[in-house]
């Protein structure tokens, strides 16, 4: 349903936590082994990282509310700086995969940009610099196909500038792990 998110049980809590402007390289650089162990600092289980770009899946036995300021504050204690997280549960990962408008494009060149909150119904509207990209609206979500390449772009979306991007095949394979750790646990 547009403008509202899914609420899960505790005791099923499968959680996707993005990390928003993790450097993976150079100063202040974020290791993968620190972020699991910040997330078990957290009280998280069964954690797993996929890729070194701040992607984490995980279960918690809090809402995702408490799971977001607990990350967040043991980051910004890491880091020395606040880092923005967004969280999203196995289904509503699962769904985003699904909801993608651009599913005979490739994969790699179309994004899911996560926001905190529904995007406002004008948000492409304000796009600039735009050129070949396509976009869509999602429930938390805009979607972004570019046709020519990220790189080569010259977009900004401002209700996007808050929120952390992540291309479809990365999307696609956190929510098949996040699945799996599901289907692990309920054995």
């Amino acid at each position: 349903m547009k403008g509202s998110r899914r609420r899960q049980s505790v005791s099923d809590c499968i959680y996707v936590a993005l990390l928003r402007a993790v450097n993976v390289g150079g100063t202040g650089k974020l290791a993968m082994s620190d972020l699991k162990a910040i997330c078990r600092e957290a009280g998280f289980s069964h954690v797993e990282t996929y890729i070194a770009s701040g992607n984490v899946v995980f279960q918690a036995k809090m809402s995702a509310g408490e799971v977001k300021t607990a990350l967040q504050e043991r980051l910004r204690r890491h880091a020395g700086k606040p880092v923005s997280v967004a969280i999203r549960t196995v289904d509503e990962l699962a769904a985003i995969v699904e909801a993608n408008p651009f599913k005979k494009e490739s994969p790699s060149k179309t994004v899911a940009i996560f926001l905190d909150n529904p995007p406002p119904g004008d948000a492409l509207m304000h796009a600039t610099g735009r050129q070949r990209e396509a976009l869509q609206l999602g429930n938390c979500e805009i979607f972004v196909h570019y046709v020519d390449g990220i790189g080569r772009s010259k977009l900004i979306i401002p209700a996007a500038r808050s929120g952390t991007a992540r291309n479809m095949n990365t999307v696609a394979k956190l929510a098949a792990l996040a699945a799996k750790t599901r289907a692990a646990l309920r054995g």
